[in-house]
């Protein structure tokens, strides 16, 4: 006997199943279009027009991540692009995906400049052990001129290990110009008081690697550079004098009034023709200063560019470049205590316009994102994420 409603039961629960695999079928096909969007963004990323690049680099950091992560991966090993490769592989390391490491690890022995670049970029900030050894074999024959600088940096945040140590103060005082400024400047960074004496013994020498050592004996902070740097407040030239006061600064004395001279500097410079190796050097070390936490020095780059024009404004923006990538938080800090924001982030749009730092640029965008979705609806933090990913279009 059958009761009564069973054949409109039955009917039901058929009609149920079908919807059902209509919805899947309708999300199957939603998931194809977007993994083919995804593909199209990705080609894109080698186009030769910059908006082309940006918005293709918009849409894929934009995509899930479920989708976004296998195909960068997929990108980065074996696109016909070279460029795309890279690309690929540093909108990869935006998604924080544990994969990425191997594919890094395999990328330190690629013959594309620009991925070895990104995979010693990458272990210079996800330290593992055993890096060291295999980074100091790759300095006995990495010859890239703009790849050794990415090289140096990740060599630098292995200054714990002794034969790191040797060579990096070893490469202090021989090489290419450019290759010495590049080693000074990341031992500075990483407070390498083991290249001390190298370093000031270039600080001394009137020269283009002056600069630099100068700033790095500042960050290195031992005190006995002090000496070397009063010594240069009488001897070194004019244009010097921005990041020996900047250094002096950094080892905590008399900070106040050598920000000041700065800023003074920068006034001076930027009202009067023919000083800009002033006031690039001003910006320099205004920049040098912020990024170890001063929120003055920090504040004042942007008081001081937000208003300008150039030729000054691109030394000031650069500076603030510096200082997002370097000291993101203190950045996003000072962002939001702003009521200029929209014209701050165009100052920082103006630096990233200019700066070559693929990997840095994205670690900071990944870090912007995060805030973004981090924060409470309508706190400070999100409007300032939201203001830097609307201006910056990332």
């Amino acid at each position: 006997m059958i009761a009564h409603g069973g054949p409109p039961k039955r009917a039901a629960a058929v009609l149920a199943v079908l919807a059902v695999m209509m919805s899947c079928v309708a999300l199957g096909t939603m998931a194809a279009a977007q993994a083919d969007n995804l593909k199209i963004a990705i080609d894109k990323l080698g186009k030769f027009e910059a908006p082309v690049r940006t918005a293709a680099s918009r849409d894929v950091r934009r995509a899930p991540a479920a989708q976004a992560v296998p195909a960068l991966i997929t990108a980065a090993t074996g696109h016909t692009d070279g460029y795309v490769r890279f690309r690929a592989l540093v909108l990869l390391t935006g998604f924080n995906d544990p994969r990425a490491r191997e594919i890094m690890a395999t990328a330190l022995d690629d013959p594309n400049d620009r991925l070895r670049t990104v995979a010693y970029a990458y272990f210079e900030h996800n330290k593992e052990r055993g890096m060291a050894a295999r980074l100091l074999k790759a300095a006995e024959k990495e010859d890239g001129e703009f790849v050794r600088p990415a090289l140096t940096r990740a060599l630098a945040a292995y200054g714990d290990d002794p034969e790191v140590q040797k060579t990096l103060a070893s490469l202090v005082m021989r090489g290419q110009d450019f290759y010495r400024g590049a080693v000074i400047e990341a031992l500075g960074d990483y407070k390498a008081t083991y290249a001390y004496a190298p370093i000031a013994e270039v600080a001394r020498q009137d020269g283009q690697l002056q600069e630099d050592a100068v700033l790095a004996l500042g960050k290195i902070g031992d005190k006995r550079a002090l000496a070397v740097l009063q010594d240069l407040q009488k001897t070194a030239p004019r244009a010097r004098q921005p990041v020996v006061a900047a250094a002096i600064c950094l080892l905590g004395i008399n900070c106040e009034s050598h920000e000041k001279f700065l800023v003074d500097t920068i006034h001076f410079a930027g009202k009067n023709l023919g000083f800009q190796d002033l006031l690039r050097a001003s910006a320099k070390g205004l920049a040098a200063i912020a990024v170890s936490g001063r929120e003055s020095a920090a504040t004042a780059l942007l008081d001081e560019g937000i208003p300008s024009h150039d030729p000054e404004r691109s030394p000031l923006a650069l500076g603030l470049g510096t200082l997002a990538l370097r000291n993101t938080p203190l950045t996003v800090k000072l962002f939001a205590a702003r009521g200029d924001l929209r014209e701050a982030a165009l100052l920082l749009r103006d630096a990233f316009d200019m700066l070559e730092e693929d990997f840095e640029e994205e670690r900071f965008f990944a870090t912007v994102r995060r805030t973004y979705w981090q924060a409470p609806q309508g706190s400070s933090d999100r409007k300032v994420a939201d203001a830097l990913i609307q201006v910056l279009e990332f």
